[in-house]
Order: structure tokens, then sequence, then C-alpha cells
């Protein structure tokens, strides 16, 4: 019998009541579950991404002071993926998914307007959040592993989720 992967499990949503927009990624990676912080890995784009789109520079903070400063900016992140289980951290590699209870999300963030996928994966789950009455956007991931396009392109993209368009 082969060995199996013990049940991963994601980290806490970061949200508030007054949250407009969310970035919902698939699962955390390898280095964010280690270091029990979203998007820890070094090339993961994430940060720039927000520090352009909001005219902030988040990606200069500490992670502790990250958090906060982009609640204030009323964002937040979470994942579509509650557990799961996979080696390395890799989306292909994801078995046995548990999606997050969003259903409590109209509770917890009554503001909520858009929600932007980061990546195709997490862009699986967009009808469902369409249909809830959210604007949603399936952005290109800000992964390392998606370097088929440049840092410009992604950022033109990623720009639409507080320009409304």
């Amino acid at each position: 019998m082969p060995a199996t992967t013990p049940p991963l499990s994601g980290l806490a949503p970061v949200i508030a009541a007054d949250t407009r927009v969310l970035v919902l990624g698939s699962f955390p990676g390898a280095a964010s579950l280690a270091a029990g912080q979203y998007y820890a890995h070094p090339r993961n784009q994430l940060w720039r991404l927000l520090s352009a789109v909001l005219g902030d520079d988040l990606a200069a903070l500490p992670y502790s002071e990250r958090l906060p400063r982009l609640l204030a900016h009323r964002v937040g992140l979470w994942d579509v993926l509650a557990a799961c289980e996979r080696e390395g951290s890799l989306d292909a590699n994801i078995r046995q998914p548990a999606a997050n209870d969003f259903a409590r999300l109209h509770t917890l963030c009554p503001r909520l307007e858009t929600v932007g996928f980061n990546g195709q994966a997490s862009g699986k789950f967009a009808p469902q959040f369409e249909q809830a009455g959210y604007r949603t956007l399936v952005l290109p991931s800000s992964s390392p592993a998606h370097a088929a396009l440049s840092f410009e392109s992604k950022l033109a993209s990623w720009s639409r989720l507080v320009s409304g368009q």
C-alpha cells in the first residue's frame, strides 16, 4: 500500500467587516504553510502586485505590518481550499480538496463587492461567487511557477481589482 500524504490545513482568512475586495488563492504553498504566512515564497509576486495596485509598498513591510495595512485598503486574503493533501507546492498535486465555507462571507464581509482569483485553479470557483452576487476576476497567478507572463502583464490584469473594470 503506498504511503499517503497527511492532510494539510490552510491559513485563517484575512478579512474584516469592511472588506470590499477579496483575493482568493488556491491553497498555501509549502513555504507559506511553513511560515504561517500568505505568499511567503520570496519569488511569489503577490505582495509586489498588491503594492503596485494599491499604491502602498506592502512588500517592503514586515509580514506582521502587511496584513493590517492590507485590511486598511479594504482588501482581504484567503484561499478557496481549507484543506487538502499535496506533496510540494503545485496546484496540480492537490488531492482530496476540501473547500472553505464561503456561505459565511455575506455575514463576515457584508460590504464585499469583488472577488479576485489568483490563478486558474482558484478561478474554477468564480461561477459560485458570481451566483452569490459578487463581481469576479480570474487573474494571472502570482506564483513563481507561472512565469509565462511578465510582472507588467500581470499588473495590467491585477489593476482591475480596484479599478472597477
